[in-house]
């Protein structure tokens, strides 16, 4: 009888410890999955802002290029200006005892090697502004950046070319196929650039509506160029309407199929040639100020 009741308590134990076993393994294995799932988050996020890093990288190396390229040249025009400033008493006074040469043309010719040096001056100026636009673009690009976050770059894509800062925006994140009205993405995506916009109150851009080459069939739209003007109008009246950006900073205009990014013949390029293009327009009255005051 004794021997019976201690074999039933024996296998009671085991099969309580068998449960209490597989209970924590359960939790182990649950735990395990939840930080798994974190690690893989963070690595693809870690992945994006390499990519971001990178791309920084490569913008900084190109205008460090430039940048050396101005100086050299700058360095072979003083040079050239040092040995002109040198010779030129010297030259003057030799043309002074010729008499085809009047003390008069003698004073001219002085005040035209004169002018060169100003002009030096001039140009470092000029120089010096493109060098701080470039900046200021370059602080533009990565303040949106870091608004819009970590979007698809196939989604929108922030570039520099030639001075101009570009914000191209897929058409799938702002509007619904085939027409000008705005998915429910539209304004999410549109107040995180307004947000830098209005932090820049100086600035002037102008909104581009871009589609592919297949005819538009649609109601009250007539072809790809009116559903590209559409498109813009419909994202300045947000920008405006919405989040308060001053109407006489904007300009809506629509580049229809006229303008591609990549091949119509695909439909990866008609995908990418189907966008919003927001294009910050140069200052260039602050140059021909700086122009006006030079002379």
């Amino acid at each position: 009888m004794k021997l019976r009741m201690y074999v039933g308590l024996s296998l009671s134990a085991v099969l309580l410890f068998s449960c209490v076993s597989q209970k924590a393994m359960k939790q182990q294995q649950a735990k395990y999955g939840e930080l798994n799932g974190a690690y893989l988050e963070l690595q693809t996020k870690y992945r994006g802002l390499q990519d971001d890093l990178s791309r920084c990288n490569n913008q900084v190396s190109d205008l460090s290029t430039k940048k050396s390229a101005v100086e050299a040249s700058n360095a072979d025009l003083k040079n050239q200006i040092d040995y002109l400033k040198q010779n030129n008493n010297t030259v003057l006074n030799q043309l002074k005892d010729l008499s085809v040469v009047t003390g008069a043309q003698a004073e001219s010719i002085k005040k035209s090697l004169d002018n060169i040096g100003a002009k030096d001056i001039y140009i470092k100026d000029l120089q010096g502004s493109i060098a701080r636009k470039d900046s200021l673009n370059m602080a533009l690009v990565m303040n949106l950046k870091g608004a819009i976050g970590n979007l698809d770059d196939k989604d929108i894509n922030i570039k520099v070319e030639k001075g101009v800062v570009y914000v191209d925006i897929s058409d799938k994140l702002l509007f619904k196929s085939g027409s000008y009205d705005v998915t429910d993405r539209a304004k999410e995506v549109l107040g995180k650039v307004a947000k830098v916009l209005n932090a820049q109150p100086e600035i002037e851009f102008m909104v581009e509506g871009h589609t592919d080459t297949v005819a538009i069939k649609s109601n009250g739209i007539a072809d790809n160029w009116d559903l590209s003007v559409k498109r813009a109008t419909t994202v300045v009246r947000i920008l405006q309407n919405t989040y308060g950006l001053a109407p006489k900073r904007m300009t809506a205009a629509g580049r229809g199929q006229y303008l591609p990014l990549a091949d119509n013949a695909t439909a990866e390029g008609r995908a990418a040639n189907r966008r919003t293009r927001i294009v910050i327009l140069p200052q260039l009255d602050q140059f021909f100020k700086l122009l006006e005051t030079k002379h």
